[in-house]
């Protein structure tokens, strides 16, 4: 079983990341934590019922990871051009307790279990081996966080609540087969389009708006 852990908004750069967030939802994301393991650095920010919302981005002054970074962050061509697309909300990570049985008979997709951080692993999460984002982020990134929860609370809670997640597809058929075998809970919806594409529709202190 997977339900929504948080969604992503994966950037060239914080600044245009938090900056895009904020005209989409009227809010400004407050800063998360520098991934040393990763060479990466993110914004939080809760949507409710343990979901949250992040930005991610290459971290210029990190130390390069032994391994490919997730959200396919080194590929910082094709990070700018889906960011020059609209493509900006790019995938979501699905929380899980049964990760060995997801990577054992989803593993082409998903990559390898790999704790992290790696000197003190606290949480397990699947990359595929260049890193890149599975199926180009129309499935999701696996974290399993150890049956702690404790991380929710320490991520900043600007009123803003998930009311619906939807996922363009241009073969939306086997894309639902797809989350269908993963047993999502409370699945997104999926419907047929060019490209993958997520929108987020999210209630904010100002109203509902839309997160692209």
């Amino acid at each position: 079983m997977l339900k929504v852990d948080h969604l992503t908004v994966i950037a060239p750069t914080l600044f245009e990341g938090v900056l895009h967030v904020q005209n989409c939802l009227d809010l400004e994301v407050p800063f998360g934590t520098r991934h040393e393991y990763m060479g990466t650095h993110n914004h939080r920010l809760q949507l409710g019922n343990s979901v949250y919302l992040e930005i991610v981005a290459f971290d210029p002054e990190g130390t390069a990871p032994s391994r490919p970074r997730w959200f396919g962050l080194d590929n910082q061509e094709k990070v700018r051009s889906d960011w020059n697309e609209g493509r900006r909300l790019r995938g979501w990570v699905a929380n899980t307790q049964s990760m060995d049985f997801v990577v054992s008979t989803h593993g082409a997709i998903f990559g390898d279990k790999i704790p992290l951080p790696t000197m003190n692993p606290t949480f397990d999460f699947t990359i595929p081996n260049d890193g890149s984002l599975p199926l180009d982020g129309a499935a999701p990134s696996i974290i399993d966080h150890r049956g702690d929860s404790s991380y929710v609370a320490s991520i900043p809670d600007l009123g803003a609540r998930l009311r619906l997640l939807t996922l363009e597809h241009p073969n939306s058929t086997a894309i639902k087969t797809l989350y269908r075998e993963l047993s999502i809970m409370h699945p997104l919806v999926i419907v047929q389009a060019p490209k993958v594409r997520y929108r987020a529709l999210i209630e904010t202190p100002t109203g509902l708006k839309e997160l692209t």
